[in-house]
């Protein structure tokens, strides 16, 4: 990877124009010497082509915004196929003090990147003399990884923080998609863990109930999802930062939740 000073030629709609300066120390990596990367690397990328990589991913992360702020929980596994690599991930990245990122997909893709950004919203704040918006921040992970699309990047992280208009959240994908809600969960198990979202999410909730939510839902993940586990790692972000509040093995949860009495069949 070099480091090389380009200048953007793409106009920027007026309220962006200050994401990006002329000049820009940009990452660039090294990509086939050919006319068209993207066509060439399709053979080892594409779903079903014959001499295609076959990756396999899994993971549990998600985030949500409620009346105090935002939470976000993720599990800890890593997996390789069937193999389980490591129990220890930290899967929220710590982007800034008011900023946080998840990993989903590669984990070496989501670090990377979500460090670069980092980087970069230094870099804004040096030059603007005050913090980036989660808006903006989320647009420029999703307007740096759009450039490598097609050439095999695997990202599904959620940017969430705290800024001048209150609690954000945005989901990014290593296609340059960018979404914002009021709720995601990202990984293999996001299916289980939005069973638990949806039955008990309220924007209305307290701390001590969002907080309780959102280990439930990473616990359900795991418990039903091999590619998820180890702890459940849970921050709450807030209008001063965002702060750690717990790191729970899922083992241990289990024997607390299975203890608790069950609610009757609606």
């Amino acid at each position: 990877m070099e480091f090389l000073n380009l200048k953007s030629t793409v106009p920027l709609p007026e309220e962006d124009s200050t994401l990006l300066s002329p000049q820009i120390d940009c990452p660039k990596f090294v990509i086939p010497n050919v006319s068209n990367p993207v066509e060439f690397l399709a053979k080892y990328t594409a779903p079903g082509s014959k001499y295609a990589l076959d990756i396999h991913h899994g993971t549990t992360t998600l985030a949500f915004k409620f009346k105090h702020g935002v939470i976000v929980a993720v599990d800890s596994r890593a997996t390789g196929g069937n193999y389980i690599a490591s129990q220890s991930v930290k899967k929220i990245i710590e982007i800034n003090p008011y900023l946080l990122g998840t990993m989903a997909g590669g984990a070496a893709d989501c670090s990377y990147w979500e460090r670069e950004l980092g980087r970069r919203c230094r870099l804004y704040e040096l030059r603007n003399k005050e913090r980036i918006s989660v808006a903006a921040a989320s647009k420029l992970l999703a307007n740096m990884v759009y450039a490598y699309k097609g050439m095999g990047l695997s990202m599904g992280t959620m940017v969430t923080g705290w800024d001048k208009k209150g609690p954000g959240l945005f989901y990014v994908d290593s296609d340059g998609t960018r979404l914002t809600n009021h709720l995601f969960s990202v990984g293999s198990g996001a299916t289980y863990a939005y069973g638990i979202l949806d039955a008990g999410y309220r924007h209305d909730l307290s701390v001590e109930e969002a907080i309780d939510l959102g280990r439930r839902a990473i616990y359900h993940a795991t418990h039903r999802d091999a590619y998820s586990g180890g702890v459940v790692n849970l921050y709450h972000v807030k209008e001063n930062g965002w702060e750690v509040i717990s790191q729970d093995d899922v083992t241990e949860l289990y024997y607390k939740y299975t203890a608790e009495p069950r609610p009757p069949l609606v």
